[in-house]
């Protein structure tokens, strides 16, 4: 594929880190109680992957770019998270509650540590994410141990598997088995179009100017390294054709490294 020219970052690194500290940096139940990470050492290597794959092509298997390697998830898991609940809404024959909705909505759209965390235990934690993952076809994901559902383990074809659940023409659908009903991947396909305008940066970056992007981003400082992860997974549109992107990255310096780091994988592998 060809690779698109880079065009300037949306959102300054100064502001990320920022809207990093104002979301308390996703996904550890209790950040507050953890000691300070240390300084980055300037000794590690920031690493990325992407994985593309295009709705509107002849081909149905994931372009990648980097190694198809574990990384944390952070925040991306999210999505994850709120596919399961819906499945087990399915199952159960009703639409989800007004209180699922009041969760679920500011975990997608503002990133919400708190919500995640309550639909985490809703949803039976990494059990029954990986219930969920059977289902939709995920092969190369592992929830996060305990309530740290940001330590998730996934890798950018698994990604790719997951939003074709979400964004591609659902498979069939029994109350107990398969994927999200039509209903189930519009709501999700929703949320994710409307995130704050702060936590639009990511995979948007490769996509055609003016075309409203539909992703997740997640970004977490590891306390035992002081780096970043920092992925970017969704829906863009370029020249005509619908693309799924998913971008994962480790090991950078700052969230505005990261950030830039995502963005720039991204153009290249679109």
């Amino acid at each position: 594929m060809p690779i698109r020219p880079s065009r300037t970052a949306r959102t300054t690194a100064g502001a990320l880190v920022t809207a990093a500290v104002a979301l308390s940096a996703a996904a550890l139940p209790h950040p507050a109680a953890a000691a300070a990470p240390p300084a980055p050492s300037g000794k590690a290597r920031a690493h990325a992957t992407a994985a593309v794959l295009d709705l509107d092509g002849t081909g149905r298997t994931a372009v990648l770019r980097g190694a198809d390697r574990a990384y944390d998830t952070a925040s991306i898991v999210k999505v994850d998270i709120l596919a399961a609940l819906l499945l087990r809404a399915q199952d159960a024959g009703r639409p989800l509650s007004e209180a699922e909705r009041d969760l679920a909505e500011p975990m997608i759209r503002r990133s919400d540590n708190a919500a995640a965390n309550a639909l985490w235990r809703r949803i039976g934690r990494a059990p029954g994410l990986a219930a969920a993952n059977e289902r939709l076809g995920l092969t190369s994901t592992t929830g996060g141990p305990g309530g740290k559902w940001g330590l998730t383990r996934t890798t950018a074809s698994d990604q790719i598997r997951l939003l074709r659940a979400v964004f591609d023409s659902g498979g069939t659908v029994r109350r107990g088995s398969g994927g999200l009903d039509a209903g189930s991947r519009a709501y999700i396909r929703t949320l994710m179009s409307r995130v704050e305008s702060g936590q639009s940066w990511g995979v948007s970056a490769a996509g055609s100017p003016g075309a409203r992007p539909a992703l997740k981003n997640g970004w977490l400082q590891r306390s035992t390294t002081g780096r970043w992860d920092v992925n970017s997974v969704g829906e863009i549109a370029v020249r005509g054709h619908r693309y799924l992107v998913a971008v994962l990255s480790d090991g950078n310096a700052s969230m505005g490294d990261g950030v830039s780091l995502v963005e720039r994988t991204a153009r290249a592998a679109v």
